[in-house]
């Protein structure tokens, strides 16, 4: 957002960061795709075309065997317990993983820096594997309802948003994580390439999940909460509420008190790119003391993507098809 000028009226100001998709009716909200067979009854989809696209020198694709997986889970424990606020137990300690439950039913997104592969400069030393710089972790409705449902509906309830919609497929993202010198534009946009050419691909209609900013004390994150709640807040049809008892309350300061360059600078650099693709945001927020932040709920219906993104992917995600 740093590059675009800022809006200065409140009216424009509600129309600069509200997607476009709050100010149509229900109406225009249907199935992407038509007609739409019933939720399959599949396993996780990690052996069907794993490798998805090409950066220059990264290679973004589907972690295709359990050592994939666990190249995934060494760089997610080095980004939130390593260098992170997140407590780890003896068990996370000793493995050097994060991983949990969720881990065997979901694919798992890499992208892989083949520059970073050396030749070996001695004999008899072998040539490291490139290493795995970024990784997001994608679970279908099929095999969310076949096991214990979403990992967001541990903060969130889902129930209604997913009642309302009984004819779309969702798809969680969660657990992204990228190296401190792969954060850049070219990172995240071919994790993004990964995530668009699966949504693509699986005909998914929406894109839920958690979302972090750092800290667990929501009076200190008063601005970048208040200006979710008052300006990204998701219409009705698209809302979903913190569990009761865990349940923040967002709505911190009044909508005229709110700076939203300064609230835009508080906000995470993945919070800020859910919302300009056009992501709504839940009601209420949620604490985790085990990674040390205070959560929110992002819904991301596909038809609800601003157009220039879509463009600038392709809408058959050809932009960067390897």
């Amino acid at each position: 957002m740093q590059d675009q000028p800022f809006v200065r009226s409140s009216l424009q100001l509600i129309q600069r960061f509200t997607p476009d998709a709050i100010r149509l009716p229900a109406q225009k909200f249907l199935p992407a795709w038509l007609p739409r067979p019933a939720l399959p009854d599949q396993l996780p989809l990690s052996t069907d075309r794993t490798l998805l696209g090409r950066l220059g020198s990264l290679e973004v694709r589907l972690a295709g065997s359990k050592k994939d997986l666990k190249r995934a889970q060494r760089l997610r424990y080095n980004v939130f317990y390593r260098d992170g606020g997140a407590i780890a137990d003896a068990k996370t300690l000793l493995a050097r993983r994060d991983k949990d439950a969720f881990d065997k039913i979901c694919d798992h997104l890499l992208v892989i820096d083949h520059r970073a592969t050396t030749p070996a400069e001695s004999p008899g030393v072998f040539k490291r594997k490139p290493p795995v710089v970024g990784t997001y972790r994608l679970l279908g409705q099929a095999m969310a309802h076949r096991h214990a449902g979403f990992y967001s509906a541990n903060e969130f309830d889902l129930s209604d948003m997913l009642e309302r919609h009984p004819g779309l497929r969702f798809l969680e993202l969660g657990r992204s994580c990228v190296l401190p010198d792969y954060r850049n534009k070219r990172t995240v946009e071919l994790l993004w390439h990964g995530i668009w050419t699966y949504v693509r691909r699986h005909r998914f209609d929406v894109m839920i999940g958690c979302a972090s900013l750092e800290g667990t004390d929501p009076d200190r994150l008063a601005l970048p909460l208040s200006f979710l709640h008052h300006f990204a807040g998701a219409p009705a049809e698209w809302r979903a509420s913190a569990l009761p008892g865990r349940r923040v309350e967002m709505n911190r300061m009044h909508k005229e008190a709110i700076d939203p360059k300064l609230a835009l600078r508080e906000l995470p650099p993945l919070i800020k790119g859910y919302l300009r693709i056009g992501a709504f945001i839940g009601d209420g927020a949620v604490i985790d003391h085990q990674f040390g932040t205070t959560d929110v709920l992002v819904v991301l219906p596909v038809n609800a993507i601003s157009t220039r993104y879509i463009q600038h992917f392709g809408a058959d995600a050809s932009r960067h098809a390897a």
